[in-house]
């Protein structure tokens, strides 16, 4: 079993060492200094651009991941409310779906930006004074809280709507912005999931 395993790493190696020398004659490298640059690159280069592939990344997957955790908390915290205040089956319904849904998201990009060496923010997203579109002021989560029953049932999709929105444009400029592509994937599900919960809420706005 050892024999076969360290036969394949000797056939890695070789097929390695083969690739680099082509690259190297290819950018037209001299015949003195290939055997120490060789086998230099040879062993870096694997390793290097695994971590180039893993951390690339730019400003705008940094603005998404920093500025959709506040925002998923603070639609977590309305769906808390909805769990004690609203009065529609479909409305409580629908807010532990997108509690269900954007919890994990959250962690996820936690651990993006934190191998990225970027700064997470911190706890309690519900305040007002963010400037990402969508998000309720202090006020509006004020009215929310002090709502029940009917009342509360449109507060919720009516601000949720506005909500959701917000996170759909965040996510279309990562998509077009973006070079992660874990970010633009996630991007790609909040757009799809999200679009589909708006036509909800807007349907039992319509019949609340």
């Amino acid at each position: 079993m050892t024999t076969k395993l360290s036969l394949i790493r000797r056939a890695t190696a070789v097929a390695a060492a083969a690739t680099a020398a082509l690259v190297l004659a290819a950018c037209g490298g001299t015949g003195d200094d290939t055997g120490s640059a060789g086998s230099d690159q040879n062993t870096a280069s694997p390793a290097a651009s695994a971590r180039a592939q893993q951390g690339d990344h730019n400003a705008a997957d940094v603005a998404f991941a920093q500025g959709m955790i506040p925002h998923h908390r603070q639609a977590i915290e309305m769906a808390d409310l909805a769990a004690t205040r609203a009065e529609s089956a479909d409305v409580k319904k629908l807010a532990g779906e997108i509690k269900k849904a954007q919890d994990p998201e959250i962690k996820t990009l936690s651990g993006w930006l934190t191998s990225w060496g970027e700064q997470v923010s911190a706890e309690g997203g519900g305040h007002g004074g963010h400037d990402m579109s969508g998000m309720m002021s202090a006020e509006e989560m004020k009215q929310l809280e002090s709502s029940s029953g009917k009342a509360f049932d449109t507060a919720f999709l009516q601000l949720m709507v506005k909500h959701h929105e917000g996170a759909v444009a965040m996510a279309k400029t990562e998509q077009s912005d973006g070079k992660y592509q874990p970010a633009k994937d996630m991007a790609a599900a909040i757009i799809t999931s999200q679009s589909a919960e708006i036509t909800r809420m807007k349907t039992l706005l319509g019949t609340s």
